[in-house]
């Protein structure tokens, strides 16, 4: 365990370097450049912007580890919240002399089915998202999707603690979670903290509301002040540059925060050290290191493309940040019980849920079963 928050704390200082500006900006996008001519060229295009202390500056933390570790010429492009500008970005940029292009997220998926053929010479990683190899010709796009229900199973139970201890939270065993859209990869962040939560504390309340996109942060820290005002102890961020809302919400309320994607109390302990230091944890979902792996994978020659990995706490690649702020907060007796319940998961003794196997009706009854 200790190893494995090792690996995450490090990663995570990576990308708050990168996440504060550590490399060059020009109007098309940041630059780093390798000087080995073998090697690949890469682009990383993000549908969104940096600055989101999460999803996309953890993409950006990963281009900079390509450049700085395997010599790699890279650039990042922020192709912004405009939809109509991806699909024309991704064909310019598949036109220049690119040999990998990376894009993330479900938004970027049928996008990509339809540029990736057109250029078959190129290849493309998608992560946190896969293509539909069954109905495209696309054997050369790589995808990479996370379980993050299973990072977010120990961040349900660990926050089903806090609330449930007077002496940390309120003692009213409600917690809450501010999601970004109603959306599958969404709801596998929801369903993995409501099981997570009731298997540690069967009576817990979850509080969930949505917040209908991933940009307003105006909205997600209004839906968490009324979720910390119903009585919830501590709410977990699943709204990438919205939860950030969430994050001022409970250092406003007084509450607690669980953070989403990378170390958020780290990312933020410079800028706004007082809901930093709300953050008890972060649902880790190390997309910097998985796109390290997979552009290694590719200069050795075995990235396996047409087809997509699921990586999870087994391989590393989700989990809870482990800091100061947590060790202060948390109990040992509750970071012993976390790191029982990650062991079980590892060996298959506990079986997350994961809202892609589930209708949503059978969703919307899990989350009518905890409803404050």
């Amino acid at each position: 365990m200790k190893k494995i928050f090792a690996f995450v704390l490090v990663a995570s200082i990576m990308l708050l370097v990168v996440g504060c500006g550590g490399s060059q900006q020009n109007q098309q996008g940041q630059q780093n450049s390798g000087g080995n001519g073998d090697l690949p060229k890469v682009a990383c295009l993000l549908n969104g912007n940096l600055g989101d202390k999460s999803f996309f500056d953890s993409a950006n933390a990963g281009m900079k580890l390509i450049a700085d570790e395997l010599g790699v010429e890279t650039k990042v492009i922020e192709m912004g919240f405009d939809n109509t500008k991806w699909e024309p970005t991704l064909l310019d940029i598949s036109e220049q002399d690119y040999d990998i292009i990376i894009v993330g997220t479900y938004q970027m998926q049928e996008i990509l089915e339809k540029v990736a053929p057109q250029f078959p010479d190129k290849k493309y990683i998608i992560f946190d998202s896969e293509v539909n190899y069954e109905e495209y010709d696309l054997q050369n796009v790589y995808s990479i999707t996370f379980k993050q229900n299973e990072a977010s199973y120990l961040a349900g139970a660990l926050a089903a603690m806090i609330a449930q201890d007077s002496s940390i939270g309120n003692g009213k065993k409600i917690i809450s979670l501010v999601a970004g859209m109603d959306i599958p990869v969404i709801n596998d962040f929801v369903v993995g903290y409501i099981q997570g939560a009731k298997d540690t504390v069967s009576d817990i309340k979850v509080a969930v509301s949505y917040i209908g996109d991933f940009n307003d942060t105006a909205k997600a820290k209004e839906l968490a002040l009324s979720q910390f005002d119903l009585g919830s102890s501590i709410g977990f961020n699943v709204a990438a540059q919205a939860g950030l809302g969430l994050i001022d919400a409970a250092a406003a309320a007084d509450a607690y925060a669980i953070g989403v994607d990378a170390d958020q109390a780290l990312a933020l302990m410079e800028t706004n050290p007082d809901a930093a230091n709300k953050i008890v944890t972060s649902v880790l979902k190390n997309i910097d290191q998985a796109i390290l792996r997979a552009v290694q994978l590719h200069i050795e020659g075995n990235l396996p493309y047409g087809k997509t990995e699921v990586l999870g706490i087994k391989e590393k690649a989700v989990g809870l940040a482990d800091n100061e702020i947590y060790r202060k907060i948390a109990t040992d007796d509750m970071i012993a019980k976390v790191e029982e319940l990650q062991k079980k998961i590892e060996n298959g003794v506990i079986e997350v849920m994961t809202a892609f196997d589930m209708t949503s009706d059978e969703i919307n009854e899990l989350k009518q079963s905890v409803q404050p």
